[in-house]
């Protein structure tokens, strides 16, 4: 067996700004190879976007099908889209038609691979949950930022409360505190809602807060890296469990609950 067998090969595209897919996704999986045997190498390809704005997210998620073809060069085993905006600034359901475009641009290239994304990755997280209704926080500005709740929402999931940080800048949301979220989350009407989402965003670090949130609100939380990392497992076969990942991570159960701080 040669030593490259032993290793998972994951792609990513990645906006050419982006800084915190290529942490927060590999620490997961690093942090599941402490307490399983599979193990992962990453590999990406870019597109260019620099301000988080509708105009330069259509012209990046242009060049995704680029990325696709590259990615395939490598033989990677799955590969993920990760800009939620990108996709859901496209217009409802795109995920679904970015999917089919992507896994195309691979198998016409010889390399047949899953292609998963993180708009759709959070929408299934949150179904797999059983969420019918979140409060969520996002870094972009009001008016995508309420495109991103009325593409959740016709996905049939409530959006009761969002909260929008108004940071154009891709280099300034990857620069925010990844600790942040586990006090903005008190910001947030929470009553009734079945989940919280951390980051809407995997540029907006918040992984080391996913678990904070779970044991002050008592309530499931996630966000859009902990849910494409759940589904870079699945499309590999793999049990969806690694720690640090909160309840989408842990076979559906939050980290230690207690009553709404």
């Amino acid at each position: 067996m040669s030593f490259a067998t032993h290793y998972r090969r994951v792609g990513l595209i990645v906006p050419s700004s982006n800084v915190t897919m290529e942490t927060e996704i590999p620490a997961l999986l690093k942090a599941r190879e402490t307490i399983l045997p599979d193990r992962f190498t990453f590999h990406s390809s870019r597109m260019r976007m620099k301000s988080v704005v509708k105009e330069e997210l259509e012209a990046m998620d242009s060049d995704s099908e680029r990325c696709a073809v590259e990615l395939s060069d490598a033989a990677v085993e799955v590969q993920a889209y990760a800009c939620l905006v990108a996709i859901m600034s496209m217009g409802h359901g795109y995920h679904r038609q970015s999917r089919v475009k992507l896994e195309k641009a691979a198998a016409e290239n010889g390399c047949a691979t899953p292609v998963l994304n993180s708009a759709g990755a959070l929408i299934d997280g949150l179904k797999e949950l059983g969420a019918k209704k979140v409060s969520i926080i996002c870094p972009y500005m009001k008016p995508l930022t309420r495109m991103v709740v009325d593409y959740i929402e016709n996905e049939g999931i409530e959006v009761q409360d969002f909260l929008a940080l108004e940071i154009p800048d891709n280099l300034d949301v990857a620069s925010q505190d990844p600790t942040a979220p586990s006090e903005l989350w008190r910001k947030l009407d929470v009553r009734g809602v079945d989940a919280i989402i951390a980051s809407a965003c995997v540029q907006m670090p918040s992984l080391p807060s996913i678990e904070m949130i779970e044991r002050a609100s008592g309530l499931p939380t996630l966000s859009a890296a902990v849910a494409t990392t759940r589904q870079i497992l699945r499309n590999l076969n793999l049990t969806e469990v690694a720690p640090g990942g909160g309840a989408l991570l842990s076979n559906g159960l939050p980290a230690t609950l207690r009553d709404v701080a």
